[in-house]
């Protein structure tokens, strides 16, 4: 039977294994960050300014007027909250602790470095692009969840590559430099559920972590969680409908975040990944590096940043270590 937090009882105590030591669970500032919101419907030269302003500076960002539709978020919303009220026997033949399956259920992520679990269940799903056939492969129950996660996943994917084209066009790239191989991976979809905890202060939902993909696309619940690592502190996110991240060779600032857990409500966030195909090579841009500027990382491909990423534990300062020339 598949061992999920949001089909047990709270317990009256927390379980050591999900207990942190105190230096890994620093608390957060009693401080809130209202992120930059960018209207994405004005004009192409405020809207291409905002974004890359708001890269540079804090690394996360909030968009409205992107074009995914009020109905799209409302309905995925209600299907993954409905999915993890399924019964724990309906929820189990999709259950699996293989990391390399691509759409699986599992619970409590532990990392390499580290027998700590974490206070999340995660449904995990990879997307075509388009969608096609690669629906089938999705949980069949609740009886829409197919349908709804397609027609939102769809015009998010388009969100996420206009903001790769307007970050392209602000850092004197061609503005289809991320088109093909390097956006050519599947989509994954992480619905990450954070049930009630008896005791958040002692536990974490998510890591402090930089994210390991091209861009990251957020639809945040209104229950709070959400924390980056802002000037030296955890800073409170103020919910947001959705936050992006994207890094490149140090330009652009991958931040490190984290999800907390609550002791009364549940939280369920949507992350959207787009990811660059498995075999091809990642390094920086030859048009932003030169002379007085040289590369900051090793050229390697994704499959093999993936496998490092994994086993230094998503942390930043080990990631950049890791392929740091």
């Amino acid at each position: 039977m598949a061992n999920l937090l949001s089909s047990a009882p709270i317990h009256a105590s927390l379980p050591d294994c999900f207990v942190f030591p105190p230096d890994q669970r620093p608390p957060a500032s009693s401080q809130a960050v209202s992120l930059p919101v960018i209207d994405l419907s004005r004009g192409r030269d405020e809207v291409r300014r905002a974004v890359l302003d708001a890269g540079k500076e804090l690394g996360f960002f909030q968009v409205v007027n992107h074009g995914v539709s009020a109905e799209a978020i409302r309905d995925m919303e209600a299907v993954c909250a409905e999915f993890f009220r399924l019964p724990a026997e309906e929820k189990a033949a999709f259950y699996s602790e293989d990391t390399d399956k691509p759409n699986r259920l599992f619970s409590s992520t532990t990392y390499e470095l580290g027998d700590e679990k974490y206070w999340r269940d995660c449904l995990r799903l990879a997307c075509g692009s388009p969608v096609g056939d690669t629906k089938n492969n999705w949980p069949d129950k609740p009886k829409k969840l197919r349908e709804v996660v397609e027609k939102f996943v769809e015009p998010t994917r388009g969100v996420g590559m206009e903001l790769l084209r307007l970050l392209c066009e602000g850092m004197g790239l061609r503005p289809d430099y991320f088109e093909g191989d390097l956006t050519g991976g599947d989509v994954i979809i992480n619905v990450n559920h954070y049930p009630p905890c008896p005791a958040p202060g002692l536990t974490l939902g998510l890591p402090p972590h930089c994210d390991r993909n091209l861009i990251t696309l957020l639809l945040q619940s209104t229950v709070p969680g959400l924390q980056v690592s802002y000037k030296g502190d955890w800073i409170n996110v103020e919910s947001v409908p959705n936050a992006f991240v994207i890094a490149t060779n140090g330009v652009l600032k991958s931040i490190e975040h984290r999800a907390m857990t609550n002791a009364a409500l549940a939280r369920t966030s949507v992350a959207t990944f787009i990811m660059p195909a498995a075999d091809i090579p990642i390094g920086p841009a030859e048009e932003l590096v030169g002379e007085g500027n040289p590369p900051r990382y090793r050229t390697v491909t994704f499959d093999e940043f993936m496998r490092v990423y994994k086993t230094v534990g998503a942390r930043r300062e080990s990631v950049e270590k890791a392929f740091k020339l």
